[in-house]
């Protein structure tokens, strides 16, 4: 059996290069500038693999890539999780599971973080059940990896820049290396 690594560098290579949901930007570009974006700010392993594999789900369910203009939710974060947890710790999968409630969160805390949504994510988070309750955020800060969820919806968010040069997917292997061969997560 491939390694993780090589299983999801061919499903990138594969499935990758299709628009990411009406952004300027394609699903590799998005998930190497979140990987990017983690590694900048110092990240840990686990949450560098998170950032780069975190929509991997929109690769995974086969649907149309304007499903959220057809008013679907695909719940890319559920089944994207759930494929990664197969290879990953939940020091990855976590974060991935909960990029999505992170974005209601972030929505219901912070006023400027709504206004700042772009068009096709705002369109999303109605789909997905708009801004947390204050029940909600209660709960939500009290999960495991919560925390680490919001950092990577904080990149999600920032990584949608058209024409930004990335760096090749061999680039991240090393993130990888350090989770399977008993690495610090």
């Amino acid at each position: 059996m491939a390694a993780p690594f090589e299983i999801l560098r061919d499903l990138f290579a594969v499935q990758g290069r299709s628009d990411y949901g009406g952004e300027a930007v394609t699903q590799w570009e998005h998930g190497c500038q979140a990987a990017c974006l983690a590694e900048a700010a110092g990240a840990g392993a686990a949450l560098v693999v998170a950032a780069l594999a975190h929509d991997v789900g929109h690769l995974l369910h086969g649907l149309p890539n304007d499903a959220p203009d057809r008013d679907i939710d695909d719940v890319h974060e559920r089944l994207g999780a759930d494929w990664l947890a197969a290879f990953f710790p939940e020091a990855v999968v976590a974060p991935v599971r909960l990029h999505v409630p992170a974005k209601r969160y972030l929505c219901a805390v912070e006023a400027d973080y709504l206004a700042g949504l772009s068009p096709p994510s705002l369109k999303s988070l109605g789909l997905q059940g708009g801004p947390m309750s204050a029940a909600e955020v209660t709960a939500f800060e009290a999960i495991p990896f919560s925390s680490d969820a919001v950092r990577l919806r904080r990149w999600d968010d920032q990584a949608k820049v058209s024409g930004l040069p990335t760096p090749p997917f061999e680039h991240f292997k090393p993130h990888f290396d350090t989770l399977h061969n008993g690495g610090a997560p």
